[in-house]
């Protein structure tokens, strides 16, 4: 096989994957490029229901998915193709807990230019944790009750909206919440 070849194959392997959310500031695995990246067709939302890391069932908070429409900016990551199964094996473990996730490979464009697929979990609208759309002070009230296995939400919340920020990205509904949480 020719050095060519080999390099053609280790594309074809190498996995890109899409954070919009907590992936962004904390994705837990190796990565040899990270860009800031657009996915059209689907928006950034706190929609769905967190009964695990930011909240419980009893009292949940509101963790980001992607939702169908507009477009959102966000962070691609390249993994190297010797690392693919893992860094999907460890998503999996993370994203699909309670299986509100649905695993999908979408097209993003790098800031660059590029268009890559990449592995990005979309909110399902059918599972009883999607929330789907609600007024801000409903958003705010899930906000400041929930906490789970990794802390507060508000903490998340704050977290995400703060590196949106460090990347020039404007949310305007993270940016009311962390208005309103850092006003308490």
């Amino acid at each position: 096989m020719t050095a060519m070849a080999t390099r053609a194959e280790e594309t074809r392997r190498e996995l890109w994957v899409f954070g919009y959310g907590s992936l962004m500031w904390r994705p837990g695995f190796v990565y040899a490029e990270r860009h800031k990246a657009l996915l059209r067709g689907w928006r950034r939302r706190l929609c769905v229901y967190s009964h695990v890391y930011r909240g419980t069932a009893d009292r949940p908070g509101l963790v980001l998915g992607l939702d169908r429409g507009g477009a959102c900016h966000g962070v691609a990551f390249r993994v190297e193709a010797g690392l693919s199964e893992a860094t999907v094996r460890y998503l999996r473990e993370r994203e699909l807990v309670t299986a509100v996730y649905l695993e999908r490979m979408v097209p993003v464009t790098l800031a660059d230019g590029r268009r890559v697929a990449a592995l990005a979990y979309v909110a399902d609208r059918a599972h009883g944790q999607y929330a789907g759309g609600m007024p801000r002070n409903r958003l705010l009230e899930l906000v400041r009750q929930g906490v789970g296995r990794s802390g507060e939400n508000a903490e998340y919340v704050l977290a995400t909206r703060d590196h949106l920020r460090e990347l020039g990205i404007l949310d305007r509904e993270l940016e009311w919440l962390a208005a309103q949480l850092r006003a308490a």
